[in-house]
Protein backbone atom coordinates (compact mmCIF):
# COMPACT_ATOMS: atom_id res chain seq x y z
CA UNK A 1 0.00 0.00 0.00
CA UNK A 2 0.92 3.43 -0.33
CA UNK A 3 3.43 5.63 2.42
CA UNK A 4 1.28 7.61 5.05
CA UNK A 5 3.35 10.25 3.85
CA UNK A 6 2.08 10.48 0.75
CA UNK A 7 0.18 14.01 0.59
CA UNK A 8 -3.48 13.60 -1.33
CA UNK A 9 -2.35 16.44 -3.17
CA UNK A 10 1.05 15.36 -3.76
CA UNK A 11 2.49 16.21 -7.53
CA UNK A 12 5.86 14.01 -8.44
CA UNK A 13 7.41 15.82 -11.40
CA UNK A 14 10.60 14.18 -12.25
CA UNK A 15 13.51 16.76 -12.06
CA UNK A 16 15.28 15.14 -15.02
CA UNK A 17 12.39 14.14 -17.52
CA UNK A 18 10.54 17.67 -17.27
CA UNK A 19 7.43 18.72 -18.74
CA UNK A 20 8.96 19.83 -21.63
CA UNK A 21 9.77 15.42 -22.43
CA UNK A 22 6.63 13.83 -20.76
CA UNK A 23 3.97 12.93 -22.67
CA UNK A 24 6.07 12.87 -25.58
CA UNK A 25 4.43 10.77 -28.63
CA UNK A 26 7.00 8.26 -30.78
CA UNK A 27 6.85 10.66 -33.70
CA UNK A 28 8.01 13.65 -31.83
CA UNK A 29 10.64 11.60 -29.86
CA UNK A 30 11.71 10.70 -33.67
CA UNK A 31 11.62 14.53 -35.12
CA UNK A 32 13.74 15.14 -31.61
CA UNK A 33 16.74 12.61 -32.58
CA UNK A 34 16.50 13.08 -36.23
CA UNK A 35 17.30 17.18 -35.91
CA UNK A 36 19.70 16.08 -33.37
CA UNK A 37 18.46 18.15 -30.36
CA UNK A 38 18.19 14.33 -28.61
CA UNK A 39 20.50 11.00 -28.85
CA UNK A 40 18.48 7.54 -28.07
CA UNK A 41 21.38 7.70 -25.07
CA UNK A 42 19.85 10.48 -24.06
CA UNK A 43 16.20 9.70 -24.02
CA UNK A 44 17.34 6.32 -22.52
CA UNK A 45 19.04 8.06 -19.57
CA UNK A 46 16.49 10.39 -19.39
CA UNK A 47 14.11 7.01 -18.53
CA UNK A 48 16.36 5.26 -16.62
CA UNK A 49 16.46 8.43 -14.58
CA UNK A 50 12.79 8.55 -14.63
CA UNK A 51 12.17 4.80 -13.76
CA UNK A 52 14.26 5.77 -10.45
CA UNK A 53 13.18 8.73 -9.93
CA UNK A 54 9.43 7.66 -10.16
CA UNK A 55 9.11 4.06 -9.88
CA UNK A 56 11.99 3.18 -6.47
CA UNK A 57 12.16 6.35 -5.02
CA UNK A 58 9.56 8.41 -5.28
CA UNK A 59 5.91 7.91 -5.35
CA UNK A 60 7.11 4.24 -5.50
CA UNK A 61 5.03 3.05 -7.80
CA UNK A 62 6.93 -0.55 -8.76
CA UNK A 63 5.66 -1.39 -12.06
CA UNK A 64 9.49 -1.90 -13.46
CA UNK A 65 10.48 -5.24 -12.20
CA UNK A 66 14.14 -5.15 -13.80
CA UNK A 67 15.76 -2.37 -16.38
CA UNK A 68 17.89 -3.86 -18.98
CA UNK A 69 21.74 -3.16 -18.10
CA UNK A 70 22.61 -3.14 -21.84
CA UNK A 71 19.75 -0.18 -22.51
CA UNK A 72 22.69 2.35 -22.86
CA UNK A 73 25.34 0.57 -25.17
CA UNK A 74 22.41 -0.50 -27.29
CA UNK A 75 20.96 2.50 -27.53
CA UNK A 76 24.72 3.99 -28.35
CA UNK A 77 25.17 2.15 -31.22
CA UNK A 78 21.65 2.91 -32.46
CA UNK A 79 23.31 6.60 -32.50
CA UNK A 80 25.96 5.52 -34.66
CA UNK A 81 23.75 3.34 -37.31
CA UNK A 82 21.38 6.94 -37.47
CA UNK A 83 24.67 9.13 -37.94
CA UNK A 84 25.67 6.26 -40.46
CA UNK A 85 22.20 7.21 -42.75
CA UNK A 86 20.22 3.82 -41.28
CA UNK A 87 17.50 4.28 -39.77
CA UNK A 88 15.19 1.02 -38.96
CA UNK A 89 12.15 2.27 -38.44
CA UNK A 90 9.86 4.41 -36.50
CA UNK A 91 11.23 2.77 -33.32
CA UNK A 92 14.90 3.19 -34.20
CA UNK A 93 16.34 4.25 -30.78
CA UNK A 94 12.94 4.22 -29.00
CA UNK A 95 12.88 2.68 -25.47
CA UNK A 96 10.08 0.30 -24.92
CA UNK A 97 9.52 -1.74 -21.63
CA UNK A 98 8.05 -5.22 -22.34
CA UNK A 99 6.49 -7.61 -19.42
CA UNK A 100 8.27 -10.22 -17.14
CA UNK A 101 6.78 -13.25 -19.18
CA UNK A 102 8.08 -12.29 -22.46
CA UNK A 103 11.37 -13.80 -22.70
CA UNK A 104 14.40 -12.01 -23.63
CA UNK A 105 17.91 -13.58 -24.35
CA UNK A 106 20.06 -11.04 -22.45
CA UNK A 107 21.08 -10.26 -19.11
CA UNK A 108 17.31 -9.91 -18.17
CA UNK A 109 15.09 -12.78 -16.38
CA UNK A 110 12.02 -14.04 -17.37
CA UNK A 111 10.02 -15.06 -14.52
CA UNK A 112 6.25 -14.64 -14.91
CA UNK A 113 6.78 -12.33 -11.33
CA UNK A 114 7.44 -15.65 -9.56
CA UNK A 115 10.44 -16.82 -7.46
CA UNK A 116 9.98 -20.10 -8.61
CA UNK A 117 11.73 -19.19 -11.64
CA UNK A 118 14.09 -16.34 -9.85
CA UNK A 119 17.21 -16.48 -11.47
CA UNK A 120 15.69 -18.06 -15.23
CA UNK A 121 17.86 -16.48 -18.31
CA UNK A 122 15.43 -17.35 -21.55
CA UNK A 123 17.59 -19.44 -24.27
CA UNK A 124 16.51 -17.45 -27.21
CA UNK A 125 14.60 -14.15 -27.46
CA UNK A 126 10.48 -14.57 -27.83
CA UNK A 127 9.83 -13.86 -31.39
CA UNK A 128 8.02 -10.67 -30.74
CA UNK A 129 11.16 -9.38 -29.06
CA UNK A 130 13.55 -10.17 -32.01
CA UNK A 131 10.78 -8.29 -34.43
CA UNK A 132 11.32 -4.99 -31.67
CA UNK A 133 14.75 -5.51 -31.92
CA UNK A 134 15.43 -5.79 -35.32
CA UNK A 135 13.17 -2.44 -35.78
CA UNK A 136 16.03 -1.05 -34.31
CA UNK A 137 13.82 -0.53 -30.62
CA UNK A 138 15.79 -0.97 -27.04
CA UNK A 139 14.42 -3.01 -25.11
CA UNK A 140 14.63 -1.05 -21.82
CA UNK A 141 13.56 -3.43 -19.11
CA UNK A 142 10.82 -5.88 -17.77
CA UNK A 143 7.40 -4.47 -16.16
CA UNK A 144 5.92 -5.94 -13.45
CA UNK A 145 2.50 -8.41 -13.32
CA UNK A 146 -0.08 -10.17 -11.59
CA UNK A 147 2.03 -12.98 -10.80
CA UNK A 148 1.72 -16.37 -13.77
CA UNK A 149 -0.38 -13.49 -15.48
CA UNK A 150 -3.19 -13.35 -13.18
CA UNK A 151 -4.09 -17.61 -13.33
CA UNK A 152 -2.34 -18.79 -9.94
CA UNK A 153 -5.37 -18.22 -7.19
CA UNK A 154 -9.17 -17.63 -7.01
CA UNK A 155 -8.43 -14.51 -4.66
CA UNK A 156 -5.51 -13.12 -6.76
CA UNK A 157 -4.44 -9.20 -6.03
CA UNK A 158 -3.98 -7.20 -9.60
CA UNK A 159 -0.28 -6.18 -9.76
CA UNK A 160 1.64 -7.96 -7.16
CA UNK A 161 3.55 -10.78 -7.85
CA UNK A 162 6.27 -12.70 -5.64
CA UNK A 163 8.97 -11.46 -6.88
CA UNK A 164 7.65 -7.91 -8.00
CA UNK A 165 5.59 -7.00 -5.04
CA UNK A 166 2.81 -4.42 -5.61
CA UNK A 167 2.20 -2.18 -8.55
CA UNK A 168 0.39 0.67 -8.00
CA UNK A 169 -2.35 2.95 -10.29
CA UNK A 170 -0.11 5.98 -10.96
CA UNK A 171 -3.69 8.15 -10.67
CA UNK A 172 -4.18 7.29 -6.79
CA UNK A 173 -1.92 4.96 -5.42
CA UNK A 174 -3.98 3.38 -3.16
CA UNK A 175 -5.90 1.90 -6.42
CA UNK A 176 -5.26 -1.05 -8.20
CA UNK A 177 -3.20 -1.03 -11.39
CA UNK A 178 -5.09 -3.65 -12.86
CA UNK A 179 -4.03 -6.94 -14.39
CA UNK A 180 -2.09 -8.94 -15.66
CA UNK A 181 -0.17 -6.27 -17.44
CA UNK A 182 -0.18 -3.48 -15.02
CA UNK A 183 3.26 -2.94 -14.57
CA UNK A 184 3.00 -2.17 -18.58
CA UNK A 185 0.13 -0.24 -18.32
CA UNK A 186 0.90 2.03 -14.96
CA UNK A 187 4.80 2.53 -16.39
CA UNK A 188 3.36 4.03 -20.09
CA UNK A 189 0.65 5.94 -18.19
CA UNK A 190 3.65 7.83 -15.51
CA UNK A 191 6.14 8.07 -18.73
CA UNK A 192 8.78 5.57 -17.76
CA UNK A 193 8.79 4.40 -21.63
CA UNK A 194 7.96 5.38 -24.86
CA UNK A 195 5.49 2.30 -24.56
CA UNK A 196 5.08 -0.97 -23.69
CA UNK A 197 4.40 -4.25 -24.37
CA UNK A 198 1.33 -6.26 -22.29
CA UNK A 199 -0.13 -10.03 -22.78
CA UNK A 200 -4.16 -10.82 -22.81
CA UNK A 201 -5.72 -14.13 -22.11
CA UNK A 202 -8.78 -12.05 -21.08
CA UNK A 203 -9.07 -8.65 -20.07
CA UNK A 204 -4.58 -8.27 -18.96
CA UNK A 205 -4.06 -5.51 -21.72
CA UNK A 206 -7.67 -4.01 -22.03
CA UNK A 207 -8.19 -3.68 -17.79
CA UNK A 208 -4.86 -2.45 -17.05
CA UNK A 209 -4.68 0.09 -20.50
CA UNK A 210 -7.81 1.46 -19.38
CA UNK A 211 -7.51 1.28 -15.34
CA UNK A 212 -4.52 3.45 -16.25
CA UNK A 213 -5.51 6.15 -18.66
CA UNK A 214 -3.99 4.71 -22.14
CA UNK A 215 -4.69 3.10 -25.19
CA UNK A 216 -4.28 -0.82 -25.25
CA UNK A 217 -4.51 -3.22 -28.16
CA UNK A 218 -5.67 -6.49 -27.95
CA UNK A 219 -4.99 -8.30 -31.41
CA UNK A 220 -6.21 -10.93 -33.17
CA UNK A 221 -5.07 -14.23 -32.44
CA UNK A 222 -2.41 -15.03 -34.82
CA UNK A 223 -1.55 -11.52 -35.60
CA UNK A 224 1.32 -11.39 -33.08
CA UNK A 225 3.49 -14.65 -32.34
CA UNK A 226 3.11 -16.08 -28.68
CA UNK A 227 6.50 -17.97 -29.04
CA UNK A 228 8.77 -16.93 -26.31
CA UNK A 229 6.11 -15.74 -24.07
CA UNK A 230 5.26 -17.81 -20.60
CA UNK A 231 1.69 -18.98 -21.29
CA UNK A 232 -1.82 -19.26 -19.68
CA UNK A 233 -3.77 -20.60 -22.72
CA UNK A 234 -3.17 -21.08 -26.71
CA UNK A 235 -6.50 -20.22 -27.92
CA UNK A 236 -6.50 -17.34 -25.87
CA UNK A 237 -3.23 -15.72 -25.81
CA UNK A 238 -1.85 -13.02 -27.32
CA UNK A 239 0.71 -10.03 -26.33
CA UNK A 240 -0.55 -6.37 -27.40
CA UNK A 241 0.61 -2.57 -27.18
CA UNK A 242 -0.02 -0.30 -24.71
CA UNK A 243 0.90 3.29 -25.66
CA UNK A 244 -0.68 6.96 -24.30
CA UNK A 245 -1.64 7.52 -27.52
CA UNK A 246 -3.40 5.46 -30.56
CA UNK A 247 -0.62 6.39 -32.98
CA UNK A 248 1.81 5.07 -30.85
CA UNK A 249 0.29 1.50 -30.20
CA UNK A 250 -0.53 1.29 -33.77
CA UNK A 251 3.31 1.78 -34.69
CA UNK A 252 4.57 -0.45 -31.86
CA UNK A 253 1.59 -3.19 -33.19
CA UNK A 254 3.25 -3.24 -36.74
CA UNK A 255 6.75 -3.59 -35.63
CA UNK A 256 5.96 -6.86 -33.84
CA UNK A 257 4.07 -8.56 -36.33
CA UNK A 258 5.56 -11.45 -38.60
CA UNK A 259 5.62 -15.12 -39.20
CA UNK A 260 6.80 -17.85 -36.83
CA UNK A 261 7.23 -21.30 -37.81
CA UNK A 262 7.25 -22.02 -33.94
CA UNK A 263 3.33 -20.61 -33.64
CA UNK A 264 1.10 -22.00 -36.55
CA UNK A 265 -1.65 -19.28 -35.32
CA UNK A 266 0.69 -16.97 -37.22
CA UNK A 267 0.71 -18.64 -40.58
CA UNK A 268 -2.91 -18.87 -40.61
CA UNK A 269 -2.67 -14.47 -40.17
CA UNK A 270 0.60 -14.45 -42.41
CA UNK A 271 -1.69 -12.70 -45.11
CA UNK A 272 -3.10 -10.26 -42.57
CA UNK A 273 0.08 -8.79 -41.63
CA UNK A 274 0.53 -5.23 -41.95
CA UNK A 275 3.72 -3.67 -40.86
CA UNK A 276 2.33 -0.07 -40.81
CA UNK A 277 -0.60 0.33 -38.87
CA UNK A 278 -0.03 4.42 -39.17
CA UNK A 279 -1.42 4.58 -42.36
CA UNK A 280 -4.64 3.81 -41.17
CA UNK A 281 -4.82 7.01 -38.27
CA UNK A 282 -7.66 9.04 -40.08
CA UNK A 283 -8.94 11.91 -38.03
CA UNK A 284 -12.03 11.55 -40.12
CA UNK A 285 -12.56 8.11 -39.74
CA UNK A 286 -15.45 7.62 -37.60
CA UNK A 287 -17.37 9.66 -40.80
CA UNK A 288 -20.06 7.19 -41.88
CA UNK A 289 -18.69 4.22 -39.75
CA UNK A 290 -21.50 2.05 -38.05
CA UNK A 291 -21.12 1.26 -34.55
CA UNK A 292 -23.33 -0.88 -32.36
CA UNK A 293 -23.80 0.15 -28.88
CA UNK A 294 -24.03 -3.76 -27.02
CA UNK A 295 -26.55 -2.02 -24.16
CA UNK A 296 -26.74 -6.02 -22.82
CA UNK A 297 -23.17 -5.35 -21.76
CA UNK A 298 -22.60 -2.50 -20.53
CA UNK A 299 -23.74 -2.27 -16.51
CA UNK A 300 -25.94 0.09 -15.00
CA UNK A 301 -23.15 2.16 -13.23
CA UNK A 302 -24.21 5.56 -14.04
CA UNK A 303 -21.19 7.56 -13.57
CA UNK A 304 -20.00 4.98 -16.26
CA UNK A 305 -23.25 5.11 -18.28
CA UNK A 306 -22.51 9.09 -18.50
CA UNK A 307 -19.32 9.37 -20.02
CA UNK A 308 -20.00 6.21 -22.81
CA UNK A 309 -23.08 8.82 -23.84
CA UNK A 310 -20.79 11.59 -24.09
CA UNK A 311 -18.49 9.38 -25.69
CA UNK A 312 -21.57 8.63 -28.18
CA UNK A 313 -22.23 11.80 -29.06
CA UNK A 314 -18.73 12.55 -29.67
CA UNK A 315 -19.04 9.64 -32.05
CA UNK A 316 -22.07 10.87 -33.79
CA UNK A 317 -20.78 14.32 -34.34
CA UNK A 318 -17.92 12.88 -36.34
CA UNK A 319 -20.05 11.52 -38.81
CA UNK A 320 -20.53 7.68 -37.38
CA UNK A 321 -24.06 6.07 -37.62
CA UNK A 322 -24.92 4.66 -34.05
CA UNK A 323 -26.94 1.30 -33.98
CA UNK A 324 -28.08 1.49 -30.91
CA UNK A 325 -29.15 -1.14 -29.03
CA UNK A 326 -26.79 -3.96 -31.40
CA UNK A 327 -26.88 -6.09 -28.28
CA UNK A 328 -23.89 -9.03 -28.71
CA UNK A 329 -26.11 -12.41 -27.91
CA UNK A 330 -24.67 -15.11 -25.53
CA UNK A 331 -21.87 -12.93 -24.16
CA UNK A 332 -22.40 -14.22 -20.45
CA UNK A 333 -22.88 -18.10 -21.35
CA UNK A 334 -19.69 -19.57 -21.08
CA UNK A 335 -18.02 -18.14 -18.15
CA UNK A 336 -17.67 -21.93 -16.79
CA UNK A 337 -16.69 -23.17 -19.88
CA UNK A 338 -13.76 -20.36 -20.60
CA UNK A 339 -11.94 -21.40 -17.27
CA UNK A 340 -12.42 -25.23 -18.27
CA UNK A 341 -10.79 -24.29 -21.19
CA UNK A 342 -7.90 -22.31 -19.29
CA UNK A 343 -6.96 -25.29 -16.92
CA UNK A 344 -6.27 -27.58 -19.78
CA UNK A 345 -4.48 -25.08 -21.48
CA UNK A 346 -2.33 -23.67 -19.07
CA UNK A 347 -1.50 -27.51 -17.78
CA UNK A 348 0.08 -28.34 -21.43
CA UNK A 349 1.48 -25.22 -22.57
CA UNK A 350 2.89 -24.27 -19.55
CA UNK A 351 4.31 -27.74 -19.04
CA UNK A 352 5.78 -27.33 -23.06
CA UNK A 353 7.09 -23.89 -22.22
CA UNK A 354 9.13 -25.03 -18.92
CA UNK A 355 10.40 -28.16 -20.97
CA UNK A 356 12.28 -26.09 -22.97
CA UNK A 357 13.10 -23.90 -20.81
CA UNK A 358 16.88 -22.78 -18.70
CA UNK A 359 14.26 -23.16 -15.78
CA UNK A 360 15.23 -25.93 -13.00
CA UNK A 361 11.65 -26.46 -12.31
CA UNK A 362 10.92 -28.31 -15.44
CA UNK A 363 6.68 -28.64 -14.73
CA UNK A 364 3.85 -27.69 -13.59
CA UNK A 365 3.60 -29.78 -10.73
CA UNK A 366 7.27 -28.66 -9.13
CA UNK A 367 5.99 -25.07 -9.59
CA UNK A 368 2.82 -25.86 -7.62
CA UNK A 369 5.70 -27.91 -5.18
CA UNK A 370 8.11 -24.99 -4.77
CA UNK A 371 4.87 -22.82 -4.23
CA UNK A 372 3.77 -24.48 -1.26
CA UNK A 373 7.03 -25.14 0.00
CA UNK A 374 8.01 -21.34 0.03
CA UNK A 375 4.61 -20.24 0.66
CA UNK A 376 5.38 -17.79 3.19
CA UNK A 377 7.03 -16.07 0.59
CA UNK A 378 4.65 -17.06 -2.62
CA UNK A 379 1.19 -17.59 -1.04
CA UNK A 380 0.83 -15.32 1.92
CA UNK A 381 -1.73 -13.33 0.14
CA UNK A 382 -3.77 -15.77 -1.93
CA UNK A 383 -3.20 -19.21 -2.98
CA UNK A 384 -2.48 -21.18 -6.16
CA UNK A 385 -6.07 -22.77 -7.16
CA UNK A 386 -5.87 -22.22 -10.82
CA UNK A 387 -2.75 -24.01 -10.90
CA UNK A 388 -4.29 -26.76 -8.91
CA UNK A 389 -7.17 -27.04 -10.46
CA UNK A 390 -4.84 -27.46 -14.05
CA UNK A 391 -2.89 -30.09 -12.88
CA UNK A 392 -5.31 -32.49 -11.99
CA UNK A 393 -6.85 -32.02 -15.86
CA UNK A 394 -5.82 -34.44 -19.01
CA UNK A 395 -5.01 -34.19 -22.19
CA UNK A 396 -6.18 -31.58 -24.51
CA UNK A 397 -7.87 -34.85 -26.54
CA UNK A 398 -9.97 -35.11 -23.59
CA UNK A 399 -13.68 -34.78 -24.96
CA UNK A 400 -14.49 -32.43 -21.88
CA UNK A 401 -11.66 -29.97 -23.28
CA UNK A 402 -12.62 -30.65 -27.18
CA UNK A 403 -16.21 -29.67 -26.48
CA UNK A 404 -15.75 -26.93 -24.25
CA UNK A 405 -13.59 -25.34 -26.73
CA UNK A 406 -15.88 -26.09 -29.36
CA UNK A 407 -18.85 -24.42 -27.02
CA UNK A 408 -17.03 -21.18 -26.36
CA UNK A 409 -16.17 -20.37 -29.95
CA UNK A 410 -19.24 -20.91 -31.03
CA UNK A 411 -21.01 -18.38 -28.88
CA UNK A 412 -18.68 -15.42 -28.96
CA UNK A 413 -17.65 -16.08 -33.19
CA UNK A 414 -21.09 -17.20 -35.31
CA UNK A 415 -23.52 -16.67 -32.20
CA UNK A 416 -22.02 -13.92 -30.75
CA UNK A 417 -19.59 -11.27 -31.96
CA UNK A 418 -20.47 -11.81 -35.57
CA UNK A 419 -24.04 -12.36 -35.75
CA UNK A 420 -24.22 -8.87 -34.14
CA UNK A 421 -22.24 -7.17 -36.98
CA UNK A 422 -23.97 -8.87 -39.79
CA UNK A 423 -27.72 -8.25 -38.25
CA UNK A 424 -26.60 -4.94 -38.01
CA UNK A 425 -24.34 -4.38 -41.15
CA UNK A 426 -21.90 -2.83 -38.00
CA UNK A 427 -17.88 -1.71 -38.59
CA UNK A 428 -17.55 -2.14 -34.55
CA UNK A 429 -19.32 -2.56 -31.77
CA UNK A 430 -18.48 -0.37 -28.41
CA UNK A 431 -19.05 -1.25 -25.05
CA UNK A 432 -17.37 0.90 -21.93
CA UNK A 433 -14.19 -0.59 -20.83
CA UNK A 434 -14.37 -1.33 -17.17
CA UNK A 435 -14.77 1.29 -14.25
CA UNK A 436 -12.53 3.49 -11.80
CA UNK A 437 -9.86 1.32 -10.50
CA UNK A 438 -10.49 -0.50 -6.74
CA UNK A 439 -8.68 -0.21 -3.86
CA UNK A 440 -5.94 -2.33 -3.34
CA UNK A 441 -7.22 -4.51 -0.54
CA UNK A 442 -3.86 -7.46 0.29
CA UNK A 443 -6.54 -8.99 3.07
CA UNK A 444 -9.53 -9.68 0.77
CA UNK A 445 -8.03 -9.13 -3.26
CA UNK A 446 -9.76 -7.66 -5.95
CA UNK A 447 -12.79 -6.27 -5.97
CA UNK A 448 -14.90 -4.22 -7.94
CA UNK A 449 -18.57 -3.61 -8.41
CA UNK A 450 -18.06 -3.16 -12.54
CA UNK A 451 -22.13 -5.22 -13.78
CA UNK A 452 -20.18 -5.37 -17.26
CA UNK A 453 -18.74 -7.14 -19.49
CA UNK A 454 -16.31 -5.75 -21.85
CA UNK A 455 -13.53 -8.22 -22.72
CA UNK A 456 -14.43 -11.76 -22.44
CA UNK A 457 -16.41 -12.56 -26.08
CA UNK A 458 -13.50 -10.79 -27.78
CA UNK A 459 -11.04 -12.54 -26.01
CA UNK A 460 -12.29 -16.01 -26.52
CA UNK A 461 -13.61 -15.37 -29.55
CA UNK A 462 -9.90 -14.81 -30.23
CA UNK A 463 -10.78 -11.18 -31.99
CA UNK A 464 -9.69 -7.90 -32.08
CA UNK A 465 -10.19 -5.16 -29.14
CA UNK A 466 -8.98 -1.74 -28.67
CA UNK A 467 -9.49 -0.13 -25.07
CA UNK A 468 -9.17 4.33 -25.39
CA UNK A 469 -9.57 7.02 -22.78
CA UNK A 470 -12.68 8.42 -22.38
CA UNK A 471 -13.26 9.87 -19.12
CA UNK A 472 -13.10 10.00 -15.52
CA UNK A 473 -14.67 9.58 -12.09
CA UNK A 474 -13.12 11.01 -8.96
CA UNK A 475 -10.09 11.62 -11.01
CA UNK A 476 -9.43 7.80 -12.00
CA UNK A 477 -10.16 6.43 -15.74
CA UNK A 478 -12.43 5.24 -17.89
CA UNK A 479 -11.99 3.86 -21.59
CA UNK A 480 -13.87 2.68 -24.06
CA UNK A 481 -13.84 -0.63 -25.90
CA UNK A 482 -14.10 -0.99 -29.63
CA UNK A 483 -14.23 -4.26 -31.05
CA UNK A 484 -14.80 -6.51 -33.86
CA UNK A 485 -14.61 -9.61 -35.99
CA UNK A 486 -10.79 -11.19 -36.89
CA UNK A 487 -8.37 -9.27 -38.73
CA UNK A 488 -10.32 -5.71 -38.54
CA UNK A 489 -7.27 -3.88 -36.96
CA UNK A 490 -7.31 -1.61 -39.67
CA UNK A 491 -10.73 -0.68 -39.22
CA UNK A 492 -10.39 -0.21 -34.92
CA UNK A 493 -7.26 1.62 -35.40
CA UNK A 494 -8.95 4.16 -37.92
CA UNK A 495 -12.11 4.45 -35.52
CA UNK A 496 -10.35 4.71 -31.74
CA UNK A 497 -8.23 7.47 -33.63
CA UNK A 498 -10.73 9.28 -34.79
CA UNK A 499 -12.41 8.99 -31.86
CA UNK A 500 -9.09 10.18 -29.48
CA UNK A 501 -8.43 12.95 -31.99
CA UNK A 502 -11.95 14.19 -31.37
CA UNK A 503 -12.15 14.01 -27.41
CA UNK A 504 -8.37 14.16 -26.07
CA UNK A 505 -9.41 12.90 -23.31
CA UNK A 506 -5.92 11.77 -21.69
CA UNK A 507 -4.82 13.42 -19.04
CA UNK A 508 -0.97 12.34 -17.25
CA UNK A 509 -1.55 11.01 -13.68
CA UNK A 510 -0.36 13.30 -11.04
CA UNK A 511 0.76 10.52 -8.54
CA UNK A 512 -1.95 11.19 -5.73
CA UNK A 513 -2.23 9.29 -2.24
CA UNK A 514 -5.79 9.12 -3.15
CA UNK A 515 -8.77 9.57 -5.25
CA UNK A 516 -9.93 12.78 -5.74
CA UNK A 517 -13.64 14.83 -6.08
CA UNK A 518 -14.00 15.37 -10.01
Amino acid sequence: MCSNSLSPNLNITSPVVGADMQEQTISELQKKMTSGELTSRQLTELFLERIDSVDRRGPKLNSVIETNPDALSIASTLDEERRAGKVRSQLHGIPILIKDNIDTRDRMQTTAGSLALEGHIAPRDAFIVKQLRKAGAIILGKTNLSEWANFRGRRSISGWSSRGGLTHNPYALDRSACGSSSGSGAATAANLCAAAVGTETDGSVICPAQTNGIVGIKPTLGLLSRSGIIPIAHSQDTAGPMARTVADAAILLGAMTGTDEKDPSTKRGSKHIVKDYSKFLDPNGLKGARIGVARNMCGTDARIIKIFEASIEAMKQQGAVIVDPANVLNFNKFGATEVDVLHYEFKADLNKYLAGSNSKLKTMAEIIKFNEENKTRVLQYFGQEHMLAAQEKGSLRDKKYREALAKNLLLTRKNGIDAALKKYKLDAIIVPSGGPAWMIDLANGDSTNWDMESTSPAAVAGYPHITVPAGYIFGLPVGISFFSTAWQEPTLIKLAYAFEQATKVRKPPQFLATAFGD
